[in-house]
């Protein structure tokens, strides 16, 4: 999909359904990239200046034109993926409502954070000039569809929506697990588009093709940012490649995360359980292809550690096996795996049998001694994987927080009795992670005006940011003053 037409490629390719027929579709080239990125250009130059009351009709269009084609989407959706329908249409509602929430927040205008300093031409020694600000779009955004939700963090998802409500135009490089269920979904923008009387450059989307296209879209020089959600390795090759161009652009990364939940000892004793058993539904949840899966829990050891192993192995050698999103995601699950089994220090708690693209759960137990020394322990494995941390005393639990990366959430499971050891954490988690929990489970985000999706390094590349939520659209947009314009001149929202 180049602004509005659909475009042979040179070759095509196919997905990897789990079940049927596969599907064939046109696959990219530097050169559609290059139309696209031109063309996104050309659209920007009408799009950018839009008034907020065009940009919310876009948005609200497009929410409409994917529920035309919900059917569709999910039949697609659970052909390529094998996701349950019901998973699909509670993603399909949370990306409808995520575009209406952003045509709402850009008509209320807050975004803008307008500023004014009027004249003062009597000031001594020196008179001030009119001076105001307001954030402005930064031109086209090229956005890489995501493997674990192929509609909430793909074509028509978060990236997507914030730059489109920012007033940049948008070039799309679609996820290969996915491809069917993005075109279905790039058809509804394009209607979207049409019916509002855009400029069609706004959106295009482009599939398949080998790393030179992902690799243009980063490079163009009428790109000005990248939004991105997938694998630390994958996010790093091309943020490498937005700061190595000639004029680099600011690469908006999620990478990776274990989330670490710290239970304390007043916890552990009054729920232990009950905190076992929640997390065993956490990790699993989703054949645990969350990148907010609590992959880590943190206890004092002792017997109250004892029971909660036990009853965490018992909930997740209950739970059946669950088909991953693709072939090479089950392969790195199965690997991720082998290699925790295979570290000396570390204790297998549960061992199951998977197979082909079917993920079972495993769990696993260390010691805060030994975790410390290994930091190919607190990789993330993308699955049902758990990894309990023993820690002796509260002095261990601090540092072995101080020890991790940056994560997406952290999580403390504790009582009114916890207090004190929660106001010591505290300070030490907020460096950590973007997302704070008490008594919960991380694996739901909420989109709304405060959360927060990012965090410290490898959790995203950009800790300033988020990915999920209104403040999103920040993401694609800079500051401008104006010096002294007259108000004919002034955009419309600052007069």
């Amino acid at each position: 999909m180049i602004a509005g037409e659909w475009v042979e490629g040179p070759t095509t390719f196919s997905n990897d359904p789990v079940e049927g027929t596969p599907d064939h579709f046109a696959t990219g080239t530097p050169d559609l990239v290059d139309a696209a990125a031109k063309a996104a250009e050309e659209a920007f130059w009408s799009y950018g200046y839009s008034t907020r009351a065009e940009r919310a009709a876009l948005l609200r269009r497009v929410a409409e034109e994917i529920d035309l084609r919900g059917a569709d989407i999910t039949a697609m959706g659970c052909k390529e993926t094998g996701l349950p329908s019901a998973r699909l249409e509670g993603e399909r509602g949370r990306t409808t409502a995520q575009l209406c929430l952003f045509a709402d927040h850009v008509e209320q205008g807050s975004y803008l954070d307008r500023r004014f300093d009027g004249a003062l031409p009597d000031r001594a020694p020196l008179p001030r000039a009119d001076l105001r600000l307001m954030q402005r779009p930064i031109g086209p955004v090229a956005v890489f569809g995501a493997s674990n939700f192929p509609l909430a963090f793909s074509t028509a998802g978060g990236d997507t929506a914030a730059a489109l409500a920012a007033g940049c135009p948008v070039v799309v490089k679609g996820h290969s697990a996915h491809p069917g269920t993005s075109d279905i979904v790039a058809q509804a923008i394009d209607a979207a588009i049409k019916a509002c009387q855009i400029h069609p450059g706004v959106f295009s989307q482009i599939q398949g093709g080998n790393r030179s296209v992902g690799t243009s879209v980063v490079q163009h020089p009428l790109i000005k940012a990248v939004g991105f959600t997938g694998s630390l390795a994958g996010g790093r090759a091309l943020f490498d490649l937005c700061a190595a161009r000639p004029e680099p652009i600011p690469f908006f990364g999620e990478l990776g995360s274990v989330n670490p939940m710290f239970i304390l000892d007043g916890a552990l004793a009054a729920r232990g359980a009950e905190i076992a058993g929640g997390w065993a539904a956490s990790l699993a949840m989703g054949a645990g292809q969350f990148c907010t899966n609590p992959g880590i829990a943190i206890v004092q050891e002792g017997a109250e550690a004892g029971a909660f192993e036990a009853v965490a192995k018992e909930a997740l050698a209950a739970i059946d096996g669950q088909i991953m999103l693709t072939d090479g995601i089950a392969q790195a699950y199965q690997s991720g795996m082998s290699r925790m089994a295979q570290v000396a220090s570390v204790r297998t708690v549960l061992s199951t049998t998977c197979a082909g693209r079917t993920a079972t759960p495993f769990l696993f137990a260390t010691t805060a001694q030994d975790f410390l020394k290994n930091h190919d322990l607190a990789e993330e494995v993308f699955g049902p994987l758990g990894l309990i941390v023993t820690v002796r005393d509260a002095a261990e639990r601090t540092a072995l927080a101080q020890a991790l990366v940056g994560q997406l959430t952290c999580t403390l499971q504790m009582e009114d009795g916890d207090l004190p050891e929660a106001r010591a954490l505290l300070p030490v988690l907020e460096q950590k992670a973007g997302r704070l929990l008490v008594n919960g489970f991380p694996t739901g985000v909420e989109v709304s005006d405060t959360m927060v999706h990012g965090g410290p390094y490898p959790a995203s590349t950009n800790f300033g940011a988020t990915s999920v939520g209104t403040l999103s659209i920040r993401r694609f947009l800079r500051p401008v003053c104006y010096q002294n314009l007259p108000e004919g001149l002034l955009p419309s929202d600052l007069v």
